[in-house]
């Protein structure tokens, strides 16, 4: 028991994060299920779990700002990433018709993913909740008639409930985004040739720094995936900015690092990692 990775989740039994987790990682681990994201850096900083697995962004309903903080605050690095196409589902107790359903829970991202479909559906109404895994359970623990629940097959088979109405997200193509992460206190990250890092940093004060950070990264041949910016608590119209970059050699990476410093401040590596398969 003692080589099992305790793997902090974002949800609960047959949840994405869960389906995340055991692509990543395999089927040998233990999963300590969260029902926030609080909660779930809140358990590695307890050192309950020594990784966790983190939504980050959607391609229809975006990403997921909180958890950039959440990131940059605690003792983590990011080791690795995962892609997930997701398709939602519309599940309910055997024998149901979507008629009878006059409320439909889930996460608040499954029911922005599906806003298109339920607009054919007014009556019903949309309540966000925790998780979608949970409130699959919620509804066969309490057998509760006319409501519904925006999951995955999993949770279907899981909970032993029917699925009214298969492929309910607006865009086929709704793929989520997932990072792992891994306590840094008295643990070994053992990246090899990483081709892909996580950073974040607060801009000096002057006109063009911004500018001149992104054509640093592109004159050292640093490929852009993603910029993200968040305010910095405390000083008005001032932000930190996330950034995701992909690189073919790592002294590249470095030099480019090396470059940027005199436009920036705070620089903080969030990881270095091998990127993930995107399908």
């Amino acid at each position: 028991m003692e080589n099992i990775k305790r793997i902090a989740i974002q949800g609960f039994k047959a949840s994405f994060h869960e389906i995340a987790a055991y692509k990543f990682f395999g089927n040998n681990i233990e999963l300590i299920m969260c029902d926030s994201f609080r909660s779930l850096f809140n358990k590695i900083d307890a050192k309950e779990a020594n990784y966790g697995v983190v939504a980050i962004e959607n391609t229809v309903a975006g990403t997921l700002i909180p958890n950039y903080a959440f990131l940059r605050n605690s003792d983590v690095k990011v080791i690795g990433e995962v892609y997930l196409q997701i398709q939602q589902n519309l599940l309910a107790l055997p024998g149901q018709k979507i008629e009878d359903i006059s409320e439909v829970h889930s996460h608040p991202m499954a029911i922005l993913q599906c806003d298109e479909f339920f607009e054919a559906y007014p009556r019903i109404k949309l309540i966000e909740s925790a998780d979608t895994a949970l409130s699959a359970a919620h509804i066969r623990e309490n057998n509760l008639k006319g409501m519904g629940a925006i999951a995955s097959v999993a949770a279907a088979e899981a909970y032993n409930l029917e699925i009214l109405k298969e492929g309910i997200e607006t865009n086929k193509k709704n793929f989520t985004r997932f990072l792992v992460i891994q306590d840094t206190r008295n643990s070994h990250l053992d990246i090899i040739n990483p081709d892909k890092a996580s950073l974040c940093f607060h801009l000096a004060h002057r006109t063009g720094s911004l500018a001149s950070v992104l054509m640093s990264l592109s004159e050292n041949k640093i490929n852009l995936t993603k910029i993200q910016s968040l305010p910095l608590i405390g000083r008005e119209w001032e932000y930190f900015f996330h950034l995701d970059v992909e690189f073919d050699d790592y002294a590249t990476f470095i030099n480019a690092m090396d470059d940027i410093k005199p436009d920036i401040h705070e620089l903080k590596i969030l990881g270095e990692y091998k990127r993930g398969l995107k399908y």
